[in-house]
């Protein structure tokens, strides 16, 4: 199957993450095309049959560029399959501990099945003042925090769903 996977990344680790979930779908025999909301057109995503967003969290909240490209979809999306995945939470143990992400408008746009946090990274050399400053109010260290284990089984779970819709509808 064709599936999209669009993502909205300030310093490349939802970027990363994107990357290997593509991956991973190609492996189990789909065929991926990966997008940066920034830059894409929701018409970018119009000859997939299924479709995967990501987006970094900054404060509860997705991008604005991946909350946009949401809503923009929402009258494309036609019934096709939608996940939805955040990255976010750093640290060890994750911080903030308690983050509410809000996507409850992401959802009501794209009719996504499902939302999917992954742990993000953190390097304070990249970060602007303002982020930086939140991290150090965190007590976060550098890191990558991500689970790539946990990645690639959330894509095979989608691989596998989606080689069961196929099958079902062939039969």
């Amino acid at each position: 199957m064709k599936v999209s996977v669009a993502v909205a990344s300030k310093h490349g680790s939802t970027q990363e993450i994107g990357e290997v979930i593509a991956a991973e779908l190609t492996a189990q025999g789909h065929e991926p095309q990966l997008h940066d909301m920034a830059t894409a057109s929701i018409l970018d995503l119009d000859d997939s049959e299924a479709i995967v967003l990501g987006s970094a969290v900054y404060f509860g909240k997705w991008m604005m560029a991946a909350s946009v490209f949401a809503q923009d979809l929402s009258s494309r999306v036609e019934g096709r399959p939608v996940w939805l995945f955040s990255t976010g939470p750093v640290g060890e143990p994750l911080k903030p501990a308690d983050a509410e992400i809000d996507v409850d408008e992401q959802i009501r746009f794209t009719g996504a099945s499902e939302h999917k946090v992954f742990a993000g990274r953190v390097d304070k050399s990249g970060l602007r003042l303002g982020e930086r400053s939140v991290v150090l109010a965190l007590r976060v260290q550098d890191g990558d925090y991500r689970d790539w284990d946990e990645v690639r089984g959330w894509a095979r779970s989608i691989a596998e769903e989606l080689t069961a819709t196929a099958q079902t509808v062939t039969v």
